[in-house]
This record gives C-alpha cells, sequence and structure tokens, in this order.
C-alpha cells in the first residue's frame, strides 16, 4: 500500500465492493484504508434497513475500526422526482439524523430532484423550496446535506447549485462532487468544478469515457476523458481536505434500476485494484506539486 498523502484522505462507496457489510469492510481494509461510504446493504438503503440489522451494522463497523465517512440518501435523487410525495424525503431524513449519530458521521448525499415533467420555472422553486426545508431540519440534527453533481435542478449546472446555495444560506448544505459524471450527464467535470471548489465537502472519484451509441463506460481513474487528475488538482488548490471515495461502477451501476435493466453488483477485486489506481494519481500529483 503507498502512503496515504494529505491532503486527500481516501475512502470508497462500501456497495461498489460487495453487497453485504463484511466484504465491504474487508476491501477497504485491503487497501489499507479505515474510512467507508455507506449506500446499500445486501441492496437495501441505509435508511430502510431494518432496525435490527442496522443495530448489527453499525456494531460491525465499530468492531472492524472503520469510520463511515458519508451516507447516501435518496432524497431527491434519479427515483425521486419533484412531483413526488416531499413527506417520504422528510420521513428518510429523520431516519438518517438518527442513524447517523449512531454511525458518527454527519454528512448525507443528496441530489435535486428530476423534473417530473414540471417547467423549468416551477421545476426550480419547488426544488429550492424543499432545499430549504431539508437544510433546516439538517441543521437542527446537526448534519451536513451534499449535494451530488448528477439527477436533478442543479445537477449538471454549476449556476444553480450556487443560486441554491446562496439561497439556502447554510453551511448545513455543501457539494459533493463527482468527478466522472460530466461524461454521462454532457459537461466538462473541471469546468463545473473550478466555481464550485469552495464548496466542495465530499468527492467521489470515477472515471468514463462515451461510447457510440450514447452510452458510457466507465473506467479506470486516469484512463477515461473525466480529467480526474485535474480535478484533484483543483481541489488541492482550493484547500480541500476531505476524503475522495471511489465509486468504479465497474460492475455495479444503480441508477440502471430505473431503466428496468439489471445494475449488476459489487466486485471486491476491482474495488481494490480502483483504489490502488487512485493511490498512484494522488501520489504522482503530490510528486509533481513537490517539484513544481
Amino acid at each position: 500500500m503507498l502512503s496515504e498523502p494529505e491532503p486527500f484522505r481516501l475512502a470508497g462507496i462500501g456497495d461498489e465492493a460487495a453487497p453485504g457489510l463484511p466484504e465491504q469492510l474487508t476491501a477497504v481494509t485491503e487497501l489499507g484504508w479505515n474510512l467507508l461510504e455507506l449506500r446499500t446493504l445486501e441492496g437495501v438503503p441505509v435508511a430502510a434497513l431494518p432496525e435490527a440489522d442496522f443495530a448489527r451494522a453499525a456494531e460491525q463497523i465499530r468492531a472492524h475500526g472503520v469510520e463511515v465517512v458519508a451516507v447516501a440518501a435518496k432524497v431527491g435523487d434519479w427515483s425521486r422526482p419533484a412531483t413526488g410525495d416531499f413527506a417520504v424525503d422528510l420521513a428518510e431524513l429523520d431516519v438518517l439524523a438518527r442513524r447517523c449519530a449512531v454511525l458518527g458521521t454527519r454528512m448525507v448525499r443528496i441530489m435535486s430532484y428530476p423534473s417530473g415533467g414540471l417547467a423549468e420555472p416551477e421545476w426550480g422553486r419547488l426544488v429550492r423550496s424543499r432545499m430549504r426545508e431539508l437544510v433546516r431540519r439538517a441543521e437542527d440534527s446537526g448534519l451536513v446535506l451534499v449535494h451530488e453533481n448528477c439527477a436533478g435542478w442543479a445537477g449538471e449546472d454549476a449556476d444553480r447549485v450556487l443560486d441554491l446555495i446562496a439561497r439556502v444560506d447554510s453551511p448545513a448544505l455543501r457539494v459533493l462532487f463527482d468527478t466522472g459524471n460530466g461524461v454521462a450527464h454532457g459537461y466538462d467535470a473541471v469546468t463545473m468544478l473550478r466555481p464550485l471548489a469552495e464548496y466542495v465537502a465530499h468527492v467521489h472519484v470515477k472515471d468514463a469515457v462515451g461510447l457510440p451509441c450514447g452510452d458510457t463506460a466507465y473506467v479506470r481513474p486516469g484512463e477515461g476523458g473525466a480529467g480526474v487528475d485535474e480535478c484533484l488538482r483543483v481541489l488541492a488548490e482550493h484547500g480541500y481536505r476531505g476524503a475522495l471515495s471511489i465509486e468504479p461502477h465497474l460492475a455495479l451501476r444503480p441508477h440502471l434500476v430505473a431503466d428496468g435493466a439489471d445494475p449488476g453488483h459489487g466486485d471486491r477485486a476491482a474495488f481494490v485494484e480502483y483504489g490502488r489506481a487512485l493511490e498512484e494519481m494522488v501520489l504522482r500529483i503530490r510528486e509533481t506539486e513537490e517539484t513544481s
């Protein structure tokens, strides 16, 4: 294992390695890391786990000496359009507030709602209104909601992200920047990142290439067109001290469920190889900075 260079801490989204928690923990510790991001256990989102199952999982994580760096919510994601029942999101956030306290993490990944057929003005108004209420509840619970550049009103537009941050005006709303989403969504990641860098509190690392058929193929960091290394340099320049959490998408693509397709399942060997590749990239960046 390469020594973990500052300023970045290295983590991974567990279900990208395996469906079950024991294998997720093993994959992270095989890399010599101690940071895990939780999304699903045996395919079940963290907020939807039965209480007994969650309690067992939390105890396993503690026993393994692993820190949970963030939890993924379904709030505002590709499966929940702006026309859906907001009460579902509020209920999920209430559950996660309790469970994040047990896990010792404050960070919850959210998105900003697909339109559900709404025209832009109404879509944007509704998203702003919902975000204010979500963030108010997050403040009360000591959580930080990190908005990912993925599905939703502000998913592909830095100006809309900045609009949300300005209008909500709370340290409980920050940015989760995913380096690979630009390839799939048709924008340049580095260009989007630059105006948002000061607000980034969490990072997902993935890389991808666009295919002639219009689909996206996911590859090891540095082998695609996402500009992962340049994104990391921008973050370092802005003093980012958070985690880089790998989301390889080499074997698991959860959003395919929305199209009725098989999303696949985690691959521990591919996850570990991906982590090694990120370690090497971060080390190269550090060495370049030291000699420049």
